[in-house]
């Protein structure tokens, strides 16, 4: 090993020390670094797996006493570090107006309220923030007063780590903007924040069994009795929910088991070989994709931490970008991340459970927030989504008008168009919405110059104007 890498990981230990980031966080971005120094990719190749094949929750018998059971032994965690900078916001991306003037937060604190009530259970809500999220999160929920449970924080905070030049390693340093030095760790990092924060002590001393993690931005993610309880009840120590894979998730990760010792195994694309490409998209071969809603047995993890000094030893995500991601000119760095769900590996024993799409709604852009605000889905009384669209549709807004949440809103200013009975709806150029509007079918719009759809317009095939 050269002296200049070594020099790389002393120079990137000292300023997370500076900047006061938990040992446990520094010894875990350590064990990452030593890996890249020698030469360790996280290349998953398709020689190496094999496809999988798992259970269905629509063939599972969970009966009450066991769901409710497992439902008040079960913690909540919301993974809520993220800013949407995708969709130009610079704020919790949860706090997104999702309709009725309720933004994500508010969706995922009211179905918490209401399962709590419900079923007669404490369900703390905590939600996994970073440094960009935390202040304006907790304004958010502070008008839930019965939201925070005794003894338990409403928030606990994820690391942060140097991004590393990728000439040597070292850490990149940005006096232009010095907080593009930094990056999170990828939401991998929730094990190693869960103990270095002492959480994950403090739930088991507090009496909970089970953990359900998911992402803010997916409002289908309930901590669901039935799942509680199957998970509960199959004795994993881990598992994830998944579903099967459709054309829009082509590129995107999947579930497989590895031939070398039969673990199950999470594989991104960025793991992904490039002559492996094929395979990687191949929905018939590789045919689930994970919804990021896992459970865990909070004992198991605590042994399986302190077994592994702290280190889950998940595997290295090696993202090479740049320093500003805006700007291209800027040196190239490489950001170390890791999956959570690739803590499906490292458990013995850990299960998979294929769940309906419902389960599964992420945002990810303004094409997929429109969905979401759209009549495609119902808002229950118990604040969960039900799917009033017979199929989803799939939506193309034109990026150069609508990519960004701001723009997206000034062209559906009475909000967005009824897309139950649509399949495709594609827009090109600068069209501005008014109220009312039925998109039936597959409708593509094209325009050269700005254009209005008036009120009360039905949408069929194709306009140009």
């Amino acid at each position: 090993m050269g002296s200049t890498a070594s020099k790389g990981l002393q120079l990137a230990r000292q300023k997370m020390r500076d900047a006061g980031v938990d040992e446990v966080a520094i010894d875990t971005f350590a064990h990452y670094h030593r890996l890249l120094e020698h030469g360790e990719t996280g290349m998953i190749p398709e020689a190496s797996i094999e496809p999988v094949d798992m259970p269905s929750l629509d063939g599972v018998e969970v009966d009450e006493a066991t769901a409710l059971e497992a439902l008040r032994h079960t913690a909540v965690i919301k993974l809520n570090g993220g800013l949407g900078t995708s969709m130009g916001m610079d704020r919790a991306k949860s706090l997104l107006c999702v309709r009725r003037g309720l933004s994500f937060l508010d969706v995922i604190c009211r179905q918490v309220l209401h399962l709590r009530e419900a079923h007669d259970a404490t369900l703390p809500l905590i939600f996994m923030n970073s440094f960009r999220t935390s202040a304006d999160t907790l304004a958010a929920v502070a008008r839930y007063e019965s939201l925070p449970v005794e003894g338990l924080p409403l928030e606990f905070l994820q690391n942060k780590e140097p991004k590393l030049l990728l000439k040597g390693l070292v850490p990149v340093s940005y006096p232009k903007d010095p907080d593009l030095e930094w990056c999170p760790p990828g939401h991998g990092d929730l094990y190693t924040a869960l103990r270095g924060t002492g959480l994950l002590d403090l739930l088991i001393e507090r009496g909970y069994r089970h953990v359900f993690v998911s992402n803010s931005d997916n409002l289908g993610a309930t901590p669901d009795p039935q799942v509680a309880g199957w998970f509960a009840a199959s004795g994993a120590p881990f598992a994830i929910e998944a579903v099967r894979r459709t054309p829009s998730d082509r590129k995107g990760g999947h579930f497989a088991r590895r031939k070398a010792d039969g673990r199950l195994v999470l594989r991104e694309t960025a793991q992904t070989p490039d002559a492996d490409t094929e395979a990687l998209a191949d929905l018939d071969r590789h045919r689930y994709c994970s919804t990021n809603n896992l459970w865990f047995d909070l004992a198991a993890m605590k042994r399986t931490l302190d077994e592994r000094q702290g280190i889950l030893g998940l595997p290295l995500i090696r993202n090479v970008k740049n320093v500003d991601p805006a700007d291209p000119k800027t040196p190239e760095v490489v950001q170390i991340e890791t999956a959570m769900g690739a803590a499906i590996e490292v458990f013995e024993g850990a299960q998979l459970i294929e769940v309906g799409r419902d389960r599964f709604v992420p945002v990810k852009t303004t094409n997929d927030l429109l969905v979401l605000r759209s009549d495609v889905y119902d808002l229950g009384q118990d604040f969960v989504l039900d799917q009033a669209a017979d199929e989803l549709p799939y939506v193309d807004l034109d990026p150069a008008h609508y990519k960004l949440v701001g723009e997206c809103d000034k062209r559906f200013p009475q909000g967005a168009p009824s897309l139950r009975k649509a399949s495709r709806f594609t827009v090109h150029g600068d069209w501005t919405f008014c109220r009312d509007i039925e998109v039936i079918g597959e409708v593509e719009l094209e325009a050269r110059s700005a254009q209005r759809v008036d009120a009360a317009t039905v949408l069929s095939g194709r306009t140009e104007a």
